[in-house]
């Protein structure tokens, strides 16, 4: 699959360039060639300024937008973060759903408007927990806005690098996760090309996040001839500053100090003491660059997925050992006495000269006749007591039980919920075509999905090479069948018959209030998750979805035994 270089940091400046490795990777489309090629010319590549970002040779002037501006009607602008290349990037407030939002914002005439929001779409069909999600891309008069999430409760990697180094078990946990995420990301096609302390968010759990995947790269136009590579290096600079609290280049970043001239890239354990050498070792495999190498020369790390089996190679870091307070030392008590040795039975010659404590005598035990009588007649009225009560209760319990006999009986089956009613099948009104790029497939062959008859089927063309419909551009986010029920249902449960088995594919609902939805971002509620399917593609809801439009997403198809690719869809019933 065609690996895309979209995606950056916080769009936000947050001091120093672009790290050396960064600027060694001058601009150019790092797409691999398409399997097929269609009619028309392919887009021209961005001309580089040799820095890892494309000239533009005139940007648009930044939308005049202001707090309290208002985004269909539901997307109130708050507080602008960032307004540079044309773009802004603002909190605002999600009026409908009543919570915080990130927007990105450009005027539709800017150059890298179709890259923006292509970039969104992608990162959106990705799903994956450890990205902040965007959650809507928009373009509407003249403008074209990206929604994302925003993490009040997140802290930045820049926030807690400034407080100091890491503990080993934290820096830990920073290098597996970030490239365990990135190399998910890359498989699916998905790079990250400015990853600095400012695109890392840790959440009050301890889980990292990376924003700005694929959007803020298309916003500043950074491409890479090697973005595998510049990611992972990106990872061990963001080790090495937490194990040092030092940037590793020469130059200041961040917040923090760089290394001091001429000494070169030196391994983190030299540069501060107490640093765990396994961690150090794995910083400078991972930024081996320019004939920098590990302590031991193992080899580099040049991929997010190789970072990632390094660091499950490696002894788990432990969190350290918690601290307790010291208990205070139990002192006896030391209690006066008559006794001193060698003075038993006689006053002792030296008189002291303050006054002893006297202890009370202990009173006497009950072993006198009189005790023992007081004992056995307390002994006996606890026993009479005891006995009184228990035959009471006993009395109260027969009586309740008599008289719910009297009456009727509520049986444990009577108290029992009814069991729900099975799903019903729902009326398919229309389904259509999932044309994301504008161009259909077969979009006549539609209703042979809808139809009930499994000897007729949507079928898609024959593609060559790739697997995801040939890695055409106009085909990148895949293909489907978007279902329409008429008016807004409870769903319960959805059954697809598979023209092939092995093809890739999920099914989405569109929110409640949904008009006529065609791109991935209008279908925010995943039903079934991403997988292989067989001949059928089932789901049964554990609760109950309200929609009216699904889209079953197909985004790679299986092999058709003649060296091609094909799949399709044969029948839909949706249950509710």
């Amino acid at each position: 699959m065609a690996e895309r270089s979209t995606a950056a940091v916080d769009v936000a400046h947050n001091g120093g360039d672009e790290p050396p490795a960064a600027k060694a990777d001058e601009a150019t489309n790092d797409g691999t060639a398409q399997a097929e090629k269609t009619e028309g010319t392919s887009p021209e590549k961005p001309e580089s300024d040799g820095g890892g970002r494309a000239r533009s040779e005139a940007v648009p002037a930044t939308p005049d937008v202001h707090s309290g501006h208002k985004l269909a009607d539901r997307y109130r602008l708050e507080e602008c973060v960032t307004r540079l290349d044309g773009f802004s990037s603002w909190r605002a407030v999600d009026e409908k759903l009543r919570r915080a939002v990130g927007v990105h914002l450009l005027p539709a005439n800017h150059p890298r408007a179709r890259s923006v929001l292509a970039a969104a779409r992608s990162s959106a069909l990705l799903g994956d927990p450890r990205f902040v999600q965007v959650l809507d891309a928009v373009e509407e008069d003249d403008l074209v806005y990206v929604v994302h999430e925003w993490l009040p409760d997140a802290t930045e990697l820049t926030a807690l690098l400034a407080a100091g180094p890491m503990e080993a078990h934290d820096a830990y946990q920073l290098v597996s996760q970030l490239s365990q995420a990135m190399a998910a990301a890359h498989r699916e096609g998905l790079t990250h090309l400015r990853l600095t302390p400012g695109a890392v968010l840790r959440s009050s759990t301890g889980q990292y996040r990376i924003r700005g995947l694929a959007v803020n790269a298309a916003l500043r136009g950074v491409t890479s001839e090697r973005p595998l590579r510049q990611d992972t290096e990106a990872i061990g600079a963001l080790l090495y500053a937490a194990l040092t609290q030092r940037w590793p280049y020469e130059s200041d970043a961040y917040g923090l100090s760089g290394l001091p001239k001429g000494v070169g890239l030196i391994a983190p354990d030299q540069v501060r003491a107490g640093v765990h050498r396994g961690l150090s070792e794995l910083a400078m495999r991972a930024l081996a660059n320019d004939g920098a190498t590990a302590s031991r020369q193992e080899p580099p790390c040049t991929t997010p997925d190789e970072l990632a089996k390094a660091v499950a190679a490696m002894p788990r870091v432990l969190p350290p050992e918690p601290t307790f307070a010291a208990q205070p030392v139990y002192q006896q008590p030391v209690y006066p006495t008559t006794y001193q040795q060698g003075t038993y039975g006689r006053p002792s010659s030296h008189a002291s000269s303050a006054p002893q404590p006297v202890l009370a005598a202990p009173p006497a035990p009950l072993q006198s006749r009189t005790g023992r009588v007081l004992k056995w007649g307390v002994s006996a009225l606890l026993i009479a007591a005891l006995g009184l009560g228990s035959w009471q209760l006993a009395e109260t319990l027969l009586d309740q039980r008599k008289g719910s006999d009297d009456g009727v009986t509520e049986t444990t089956e009577d108290k029992k919920d009814p069991a729900p009613a099975p799903p019903k099948p729902l009326t398919i009104a229309e389904a259509t075509e999932f044309m994301p790029d504008g161009s259909g497939i077969q979009p006549g062959d539609v209703p042979n999905a809808i139809d009930d008859d499994s000897s007729t089927a949507w079928i898609t063309n024959r593609y060559l090479g790739f697997a995801n419909f040939g890695n055409l551009p106009q085909r990148r986010q895949g293909s489907g069948i978007i279902v329409d029920l008429g008016k807004v249902q409870d769903v319960r449960a959805i059954d697809v018959d598979m023209y092939r088995s092995g093809q890739t594919a999920a099914v989405f609902a569109a929110g409640p209030d949904a008009s006529s939805p065609s791109s991935s971002a209008d279908f925010p509620q995943r039903i079934v998750p991403k997988k292989v399917a067989g001949k059928t593609l089932k789901e049964e809801l554990e609760k109950p979805v309200r929609t009216r439009y699904l889209l079953i997403h197909i985004t790679e198809l299986p092999a058709d035994g003649t060296g091609g690719y094909r799949g399709g869809i044969t029948d839909i019933s949706v249950l509710g």
